[in-house]
């Protein structure tokens, strides 16, 4: 087929088209009452809302831990049981722990006993034996320094170092005549020199003994007068009392004590989980007769007397928001229950996320009977205002110009349809406010456009 024929059979396509439009503008117009759908402009009461999404929130959720490694006891609760406070959730084995806390018992008591002796006054018979020490060690000091003196001139030691100093010296002269007359090699010159070297022991021993008494002699004085000193020292303390700095010590001594006992306590005491709330078990994460992860989660516990849902509000909005205001929800589970609720907290600054700037807020929930859980998606629209005596109109009956962007809509006079341009403003569940364009009573047509956009739409 020819190009130029193509042209011919679109030309005549374009025209038929053209034409059947027209004819059925012409209809539109020509016939308003065989349209069965119309609206009349009302005057009423609108309500403004703002519209975000979040889920639902328990009054309190807490993942308990335990701190200490360990083998797990005993676990008694399952998911969904419902706990009171206190209820044991879950027990490490507290053998070791239990015998920490005796020992850190045992040496807070000796720690304090010995703080209260030292605290306590002198006793009399303390007082009489430190006395009787401090004269008995005086009379073994004198005692030790008589012997001493006694030692230093004894007769019988200076006698004894004489005589043997005097038969050394006689059998040395012996044996030197011996060697002069007989020679070295003689018998009986050796024999002398026999009898020479056995005074010589015999001297020796007796100096050394000598030597000995005396040293052992001063020892015992030296040894006598610590003692004394020693007693007289013990004395002197039992009489002017224990000195501060050793209270001080006795005392800290008893604070150390005592913090070692606290922790010990302390680390007993997370060793069970307990409930802090009324509540529902959610999760559990550990088992009996197996070790417990420490840092994470071993029981999840909910208080579901009452729930909340947070939800982020546009910066743009959030202005129009007061502590108070009443809020509609509805969840995805439960499309046909609508919960009551109200704003409960607006948060103090704003969160950012993909460049869009939204703030927090907290929306509790009415107690109802719906069987509301945990983490439900939450749809809140939350009444800001309420207009009353405004004109309203159905959104379904507005039209848009397709190439202006201006609202509209085809307005009934008489036996005719007019497009009337209209201003609108809060728009909520299917109704519109009517700013300017209509008045009260006027009847507004749906007609069933061309979908080629004539008619001039």
């Amino acid at each position: 087929m020819k190009r130029t024929t193509l042209y011919v059979i679109f030309g005549a396509a374009l025209i038929a088209v053209v034409v059947g439009g027209l004819v059925w503008r012409a209809r539109q117009t020509a016939q308003p009452e065989e349209e069965t759908r119309s609206a009349v402009v009302e005057r009423g009461t609108m309500l403004v809302v703002i519209s975000s999404s979040g889920s639902v929130e328990p009054q309190a959720r807490v993942d308990l831990t335990f701190d200490l490694p360990g083998r797990v006891a005993e676990a008694p609760v399952e998911v969904g049981d419902a706990v009171e406070a206190g209820d044991v959730l879950a027990r490490l084995d507290t053998t070791d722990l239990e015998f920490a806390v005796q020992q850190a018992e045992i040496s807070l008591q000796a720690a304090q006993l010995r703080l209260e002796r030292l605290q306590e006054p002198p006793d009399e018979a303390d007082v009489e034996i430190a006395r009787a020490a401090v004269s008995d060690a005086a009379a073994a000091y004198a005692a030790a320094k008589s012997n001493l003196t006694l030692t230093e001139h004894s007769v019988s030691v200076g006698d004894t170092v004489r005589a043997t100093a005097h038969t050394r010296d006689e059998t040395y002269r012996t044996y030197q005549d011996m060697v002069a007359r007989l020679g070295e090699s003689n018998r009986w010159t050796g024999m002398a020199h026999s009898a020479y070297l056995d005074a010589l022991g015999a001297y020796n021993r007796a100096v050394e003994n000598s030597e000995f008494q005396l040293t052992s002699a001063k020892n015992e004085v030296t040894r006598a007068y610590h003692a004394l000193q020693q007693a007289q020292d013990n004395l002197d303390k039992l009489l002017e009392g224990v000195d501060e700095a050793d209270i001080k010590a006795a005392q800290l001594d008893v604070d150390a004590a005592e913090l070692s006992l606290e922790k010990a306590r302390t680390d007993l005491e997370k060793a069970t989980l307990l409930a802090p709330f009324d509540g529902v078990v959610a999760a559990v994460n550990v088992t009996a007769d197996e070790m417990a992860p420490t840092g994470l989660s071993a029981v999840t516990l909910l208080d579901t007397s009452g729930f909340r849902i947070t939800v982020g509000v546009d910066e743009m909005d959030v202005g129009r928001l007061t502590k108070g205001q009443t809020v509609e929800v509805t969840l995805d589970a439960l499309p046909d229950t609508v919960i009551t609720g109200s704003v409960d907290k607006i948060a103090p600054a704003a969160t950012f996320e993909g460049g869009v700037v939204y703030y927090d807020v907290t929306i509790g929930l009415a107690a109802t009977d719906a069987p509301i859980r945990a983490d439900m998606t939450a749809n809140a629209t939350i009444v800001v205002e309420e207009l009353a005596d405004v004109l309203t109109i159905p959104t379904w009956v507005v039209r848009v110009d397709r190439t202006t962007g201006q609202t509209y809509v085809n307005r009934r006079v008489g036996d005719t349809v007019e497009r009337v341009d209209v201003d609108l403003g809060i728009r909520y569940e299917g109704i519109a406010q009517v700013l300017s364009g209509l008045s009260e009573g006027d009847v507004a047509i749906w007609v069933q456009e061309s979908s080629f956009g004539f008619g001039g739409q």
